[in-house]
Order: C-alpha cells, then structure tokens, then sequence
C-alpha cells in the first residue's frame, strides 16, 4: 500500500525547498522501494489573499485520511502576521491533535556553529515539546479592552493527560534512541508552582516505569545557559509548549542555523506533519539560492517516523556528506551551488547510498 502525503508548499520559498524535497523523496522511494502518493495543497498566503480562507473544516476532514503531510512553510509579507500562522499552522496542530513538536538538534559536519570549541560530538540531542496545550492553547481574554484600566489575561492550559502523554513519548523515545539515556525535564517549578508542579509529578511517577532511564531536571533558564556552555550534557530533553517554542530556536542557532534545523509534529497514533523551521525566507523567493537542507531533512524525519527508518537514515548521511564535503557555506547564495542543485546532490547520494 502506497502512503498518502499531503504536500503543502505554502509561501515565499517554500515552494522551492519543498521541491527539493520531493526530489529526495523520490530518490529514497525508488532505492528503499517506498510507495507513496504526493498529494498538493496550496493553502497560504497567495490563496488566503484571494479568497479570504486560511484553512476550512473540510481540508482537516481530508488530512485526517493521510499518512502524513510535508509543509514547506507559511508566512506572506502581505497577510498580517498572526492569521496564518493561526489559520492554517496551529489550526492542523490543534486539529489532528499533533501533540508532540520534535526537534532533533544535531551539528553536522561542516557546518559551523556560533559556540566556541563544540563540534559534531559535542552538540547531538532531541528537544520533546508539548505542542497543543500551555500558553498556546488560547485561553484568556480582555476586560476593559482600549481604555486606561485594560487587563490581559493568558492562561496556561495543562492537563494531566496532555502532559503525561507527551513525557511517556519523551521517555519512550529516548529508549529508542539509545545514546545516552538520559532524560531532561524543563520547566520552571521555583516559580509556575502549579503547571510544572503538574509536570514534575508527571514525570517522575511515569519515570518509574522507565528504570533504564536516567531522569534530570533542569529550569528553563538554566537551559539557555547550558545549550551554550554545555550542549554535550543533554540527550532528550521535554518541555511544555511555550519553553519549548524558545529553547528549539536556541537549538537551531547552536546546530548552525535555521537552513538545517527540522522538526516534525507528531500525533503517534495518526497523521503526523514535518517541515523545515526557517519560515518563508519572502526576500529570496524565486532566486533558486535558499537552502534546501532542512526540508530535504524534514523528509528524512518524515520517512523515519512512518518506520521507514533505513530510508530516513540514508537522507540523513547523504545531508551529512553534503554539508561536510560539497557546501561552501549554509547561508542563502553563498552555498557554492543553487537550490535545485544541492537537491540533485542528496538525490544522488541517496540513490547511491551514501557513506
């Protein structure tokens, strides 16, 4: 049976990136033997603009029937921010219940990094966020809203399923990826003292369940410090839904920027969305210069999620060999090569099977 992707291209360059990583897929789906059906969508800007629609109910109802979506990005220079990100970003998170935003933060060779002495072995680690509740689940509202004495009130909203469901993932996916077997908890417990007191019960009860699995917690604070100073001491890391929005950014400085960071939104028991985290880069649109390693790794993570884990894990080393033998730099217009041609380097590679 063929898998059914859906293919969102979106705006800016994202129709340029996700191109290259279609081209990858192929070439993965021709070598591993991998059937699937691409399956496009132009929800965005351009369509927004249009018709004045972001996402309708009946295009939830059709993803729901998906094996999993490819999402270039979203983001107009002519749509007020907020309305798309909104409309079409957290409306698919919220409403396939991808309750899980994970963020591999991996350094490749090659590519340099803003931390002094820290290398490829020293930065290798996964960020687990919460991804439909917290802060960002919309819960609040304005009393005396445009006038002297207006209050703003935003709530967190943390329940106990939402957040056991995310550690019991967190715990289970650092058993499979069996590096360091550790497992962070971030949080802020000294002053949130109920939703993270929620989150540290949480975790240390499902934690008994795991004794092969040693536990850590650190506050979100001293994350930011030690992502800098010592990224070496982490391995899995889980968060709720705003701490984690920050630190992944963080993240992606430290492995070398947004033109190689990847993430994917899961929900483990249906469709699941991955998508390069640089935005829609508007300013090089139609320029054939963005970096397309990030969605070509998007893919990758795709791939491995739907269990074709040897697929995914060639796009990787291709993507490494990449970075560490081809490209001059990550930055846009100065790779050494166009967009299309870094995809029809990992196309080869993977097709090959790289080293």
């Amino acid at each position: 049976m063929a898998y059914k992707i859906g293919v969102i291209p979106g705006d800016g360059t994202g129709p340029e990136v996700v191109r290259e990583g279609l081209k990858v897929l192929k070439a993965a789906g021709e070598r591993f033997g991998i059937d699937y059906e691409p399956v496009e969508y132009d929800f965005g800007g351009d369509r927004y603009l249009k018709t004045g629609e972001t996402l309708p109910d009946s295009a939830i109802d059709e993803f729901k029937k998906l094996d999993a979506i490819f999402l270039g990005a979203i983001g107009h220079p002519d749509v007020k921010p907020g309305i798309l990100e909104q409309g079409i970003l957290l409306k698919l998170r919220f409403s396939l219940d991808q309750y899980i935003n994970l963020r591999p933060v991996k350094l490749y060779p090659g590519v340099e990094t803003p931390i002094k002495d820290k290398g490829p072995e020293e930065i290798d680690f996964v960020v687990v966020r919460e991804n439909t509740e917290g802060l960002y689940a919309g819960a609040g509202g304005f009393l005396k809203k445009g006038t002297p004495d207006e209050v703003a009130v935003q709530e967190s909203i943390n329940t106990r399923k939402g957040v056991e469901r995310c550690v019991r993932y967190a715990f289970e996916y650092t058993r499979a990826r069996n590096k360091r077997k550790e497992l962070t908890l971030c949080g802020k417990t000294n002053v949130l003292t109920y939703a993270f007191d929620l989150w540290q019960r949480t975790f240390n009860e499902v934690a008994l369940e795991y004794p092969d699995i040693r536990t850590d917690y650190a506050h979100v604070d001293a994350i930011t410090m030690w992502f800098v100073k010592n990224p070496e001491w982490f391995d899995v890391i889980v968060t709720d839904n705003m701490f984690g929005d920050i630190i992944t950014d963080l993240g992606a400085m430290i492995q070398g920027g947004m033109g190689i960071a990847a993430g994917g939104n899961i929900n483990p028991e249906s469709v699941s969305m991955f998508e390069p985290i640089g935005g829609s880069a508007p300013k090089y649109t139609g320029m054939n210069i963005i970096n397309p390693l990030a969605a070509i790794s998007a893919v990758g993570l795709m791939l491995e999620t739907l269990g074709e884990r040897e697929a995914g894990r060639a796009i990787e080393r291709a993507v490494m060999t990449v970075t560490g033998t081809r490209l001059k730099s990550m930055a846009a217009g100065k790779m050494g090569y166009t967009t299309s041609e870094v995809g029809d380097i990992v196309s080869e590679l993977v097709g090959e099977g790289a080293p």
